[in-house]
């Protein structure tokens, strides 16, 4: 059974995509030399699978709740990472590239196993937007039923791909626990880019999102 959640500012219901994997790992920020994933998908981590999927720049997703239908399995991985990263100018202009080999490091991970979960989210509108919200919301629909999408999808980590589809009837894992502070969303218009936080419980097996993040400093 769907959580009850609230419409749209038109009235709508959340879509809702069911997204499924082998591997996840979504990482928790407070811990820096090794890798441990949160229990359950990001709020984040779910616009990173629906922006793959469908993304116009006249609409920005908001993600109301994650449902989790498969107990949490985890398992250790060692992989190698880089501490040579690029600036976002040096990403624009292409100029510099990543010495990977001389600045390359192995860490253990904590990650997921056997993963799958519903996503419930709304598409909200921007200013300047030509269509109306139930247009971007039914192209989304039809790219979930086809399988579209611009991008491979991932659960967190590249290497970890991600599948999706129309939602079944696939129940819960009906699971109680406090996550701790999760990120809740990046504003990419300030400079530096401005994080917000919440904090995040999974009730029953469903993450619920608030509309609202708050700042680092007050979570």
């Amino acid at each position: 059974m769907n959580p009850v959640l609230p419409r749209s500012k038109s009235g709508a219901p959340p879509v809702v995509v069911q997204v499924w994997g082998d591997a996840a790992l979504f990482t928790r920020p407070e811990l820096k030399v090794e890798r441990v994933s949160y229990p359950v998908m990001t709020p984040s981590a779910a616009i990173g699978v629906l922006e793959s999927i469908y993304w116009k720049p006249q609409f920005r997703w908001r993600v109301m709740a994650i449902e989790v239908l498969s107990p949490i399995k985890q398992f250790t991985q060692r992989r190698n990472e880089t501490t040579d990263v690029a600036s976002l100018a040096d990403a624009a202009s292409g100029q510099r590239r990543l010495d990977t080999v001389a600045n390359r490091v192995q860490r253990n991970a904590v990650c997921l196993r056997d993963v799958a979960y519903r996503i419930h989210a709304h598409v909200e509108l921007v200013p300047g937007a030509d269509k109306p919200e139930a247009a971007y919301r039914d192209q989304f629909r039809r790219r979930v039923t086809r399988g579209s999408c611009f991008s491979q999808p991932y659960l967190g980590v590249r290497e970890f791909t991600a599948f999706f589809s129309d939602p079944d009837d696939q129940p819960v894992w009906p699971h109680t626990e406090e996550l701790g502070v999760m990120l809740h969303s990046v504003d990419h218009s300030t400079t530096p880019p401005s994080f917000t936080w919440f904090q995040a419980a999974l009730n029953q097996g469903v993450l619920h999102v608030p509309q609202h993040g708050i700042p680092a400093g007050e979570a």
